[in-house]
């Protein structure tokens, strides 16, 4: 098997405590037509650099039926501003329109592959796997993106199209892993195209 869940694949479940205080499976967002599973963070540059971008495109396809979850994966030893009380910080500051979970165990982000921050999962009607890899070719500088992937696919999804491109490679920091170097990646990690 590979490192990264491959496209077809079923989303993996997780049970995991979000910053509103509730714990979440896949099951509590059943209702929504499709869901955008994404790894990400509280410090890094990318994800900093993307995140308003992410908030406008979840916005747009809210109507659509299209759920945006967020996973903070990251070791707090790593990063301490990663850690659960961060989280909960930085969403009532930004009140983003996701639920932002702590997999606080690093299980989640090794059933899905997760490779960096940011890291997008798109999956269908069926929960299966329609792309995975980035949000915009520059995550940093948002603004001077020139291609913007999961805009494009979620318009496909939407309008019943085939998706034209399923993989590309996120582009961000790596997960920190527990006890690890923070630019250590699993050896079988790698990237995706």
């Amino acid at each position: 098997m590979a490192f990264t869940l491959e496209i077809d694949s079923k989303a993996p479940d997780f049970k995991l405590r979000a910053t509103n205080g509730k714990e979440y499976s896949l099951k509590d967002f059943e209702d929504s037509r499709y869901l955008v599973v994404f790894f990400t963070c509280n410090h890094c540059p990318y994800v900093l650099g993307s995140d308003e971008n992410t908030r406008q495109t979840a916005l747009k396809y809210r109507s659509a039926g299209v759920q945006f979850v967020g996973i903070n994966s990251n070791s707090a030893n790593t990063y301490r501003e990663d850690d659960f009380d961060h989280m909960v910080k930085r969403m009532e500051q930004y009140r983003f329109p996701w639920v932002y979970l702590h997999d606080e165990t690093q299980e989640t982000a090794k059933k899905y592959g997760a490779l960096r921050t940011p890291h997008f999962f798109v999956f269908n009607e069926e929960r299966e796997l329609a792309y995975t890899g980035r949000a915009l070719d520059n995550p940093r500088e948002a603004s001077r993106s020139g291609s913007h992937d999961l805009e494009r696919v979620l318009q496909e999804l939407t309008e019943q199209k085939k998706v034209s491109v399923k993989v590309t490679n996120p582009i961000g920091c790596t997960i920190k892993w527990e006890g690890r170097d923070s630019h250590w990646m699993p050896p079988e990690a790698t990237d995706l195209v």
